[in-house]
């Protein structure tokens, strides 16, 4: 990949660290997701053997710039909605014990121009109960369970 990761201490390398921290399991809920520098971080950590699993919005996710099909075709599990209004979530779970969320979508226009919020916690009540919306989430939007008549 052409794109290194961020150097230096930016918003954007502090997140891509939180990030590269995990070491079992790391789960994205994200509504868009365009940014190359955080899709190359999300593809080490797949080819270093972390579980990713990827929950996004069906329209944006085939978007001009979206790294959702660069995610897929590295073997990420990707999973998208099937309704007509958006999966808005932007929030990122860490081996089931860090929570990164906020106004954030992983675009590299929010990032590099936008105001934005960003939140890392660690308390496990908060994970918890954002661990069981990604689990419910993900099983709604599995392949299996869509309704095509």
């Amino acid at each position: 990949c052409p794109c290194p990761l961020p150097s230096g201490d930016t918003a954007l390398s502090r997140l891509v660290r939180r990030l590269l921290s995990a070491r079992r399991s790391l789960d994205l809920c994200l509504f868009s997701f365009s940014c190359p520098q955080l899709a190359r971080a999300v593809q080490l950590l797949h080819r270093r053997g972390v579980r990713v699993r990827l929950v996004t919005d069906a329209q944006y996710m085939g978007l001009h710039g979206s790294q959702i099909g660069r995610l897929r075709h590295a073997g990420i599990q990707v999973r998208h909605d099937q309704h007509s209004g958006y999966m808005h979530h932007k929030f990122a779970i860490v081996d089931r014990r860090m929570l990164i969320t906020g106004s954030l979508n992983w675009t590299t226009q929010a990032i590099q121009s936008n105001r934005e919020n960003v939140l890392v916690v660690e308390d496990t009540e908060y994970v918890k109960a954002f661990q069981e919306e990604f689990e419910r989430i993900w099983e709604e939007y599995n392949p299996a369970n869509y309704r095509f008549f």
